[in-house]
């Protein structure tokens, strides 16, 4: 379970990445717009993957006995300790302030891993979501899976709907679930690989609840693209993403029963892919209304650092040394 310090500078030797240029001048002139004085901290964890915090989610599914100790030995505490509207007694995550990494878990089939490493602002906008027991749920655009597993370790859903459009990342996760779920409960699970700004023709009014993890533009991985033609044309195509996640929402919102609740999210830092899209369906779909998730922000406070200014229905954790790491954008919404 140790992280031995061989162990410790091999994983910091795979963090010596090189940044690529065309991204960060990219960010450069569009952060300092958007974020003002706050992006050059925020630009300072981006760049330094040393710096970011991964979380440990422990598999309610797989019990390991000394897990915990483990982790609180090597500095580790329960995340989440704050006032939360909604925080399901068996879903347990772990986060250090100091950087590192606990060792991953290779996966074996028929084997249950105990444990998910990842960002955990990754997390929010499952416990923003509220599953209760029994709901049908859609994850719209749900690989590599980390949400869909962890929307099973706050409840058991009636049907939990798992789409993943590309085929490879489709296969990624079916892995994910396969390493996490036990046979039982796979039964509740279902894995399409539908164009998601279909599904909502395909089965409407359906779900009780909806996740949209869209495809966004990834902050972190973009600035390490080592290949400096294939980052500049994704800049290009940068634009063409808030269209996308539009379409995807307005296929989420016709999937929706009437009453039901819809989550929203991304990993980047773009306004453009983050308040503006929401904004934009909220002024074009006369049957959704804005949920407020203040409470649950002024709940995780502790653990990370938002930007100000935003509405009450949404949230951007931004990086920042010695908190759990973002960007993470989360918006919720509901169908009348």
């Amino acid at each position: 379970m140790f992280l031995s310090l061989k162990q410790e500078n091999q994983t910091k030797g795979k963090l010596q990445k090189q940044i690529c240029q065309v991204v960060l001048d990219h960010f450069e002139k569009q952060y300092t717009r958007e974020l003002g004085h706050t992006w050059s901290s925020v630009r300072d964890v981006l760049t330094s993957p040393w710096c970011w915090q991964h979380a440990v989610l422990l598999n309610r599914f797989s019990q390991c006995p000394g897990l915990e100790s483990s982790l609180g030995v090597q500095g580790y505490r329960p995340a989440f300790q704050g006032a939360l509207p909604y925080l399901p007694a068996a879903f347990k995550c772990y986060i250090r302030r100091t950087p590192g990494r606990f060792p991953a878990q290779k996966h074996q089939a028929g084997q249950l891993k105990e444990y998910y490493l990842l960002n955990a602002a990754s997390l929010l906008p499952v416990l923003a979501l509220e599953v209760k027991d029994g709901e049908d749920v859609l994850d719209l655009c749900a690989a590599p899976g980390g949400k869909s597993v962890a929307i099973l370790q706050c409840a058991y859903p009636g049907n939990l709907h798992c789409n993943e459009y590309d085929d490879l990342r489709s296969r990624w996760l079916e892995q994910t679930i396969e390493s996490f779920i036990p046979d039982p409960l796979i039964n509740l699970v279902m894995v399409s690989k539908l164009d998601g700004r279909q599904i909502g023709d395909l089965k409407p009014e359906l779900y009780d609840k909806v996740l949209v993890d869209a495809p966004c533009s990834n902050d972190r991985s973009w600035l390490f693209s080592a290949d400096t033609q294939q980052a500049a044309l994704r800049l290009i195509q940068r634009k063409e993403l808030s269209s996308l996640q539009f379409q995807l929402l307005r296929s989420a919102i016709k999937a929706l029963r009437p009453g039901g609740s819809l989550v929203y999210s991304t990993c980047t830092l773009s306004k453009a892919e983050n308040s503006d899209v929401i904004n934009l369906i909220l002024n074009s779909c006369r049957n959704v209304m804005p949920v407020d998730i203040s409470e649950m922000a002024k709940g995780v406070s502790q653990e990370f650092s938002f930007l100000s200014g935003t509405q009450q229905h949404e949230l951007l954790v931004l990086p920042e040394k010695g908190r759990a790491w973002g960007p993470m954008y989360v918006a919720k919404l509901k169908k009348m």
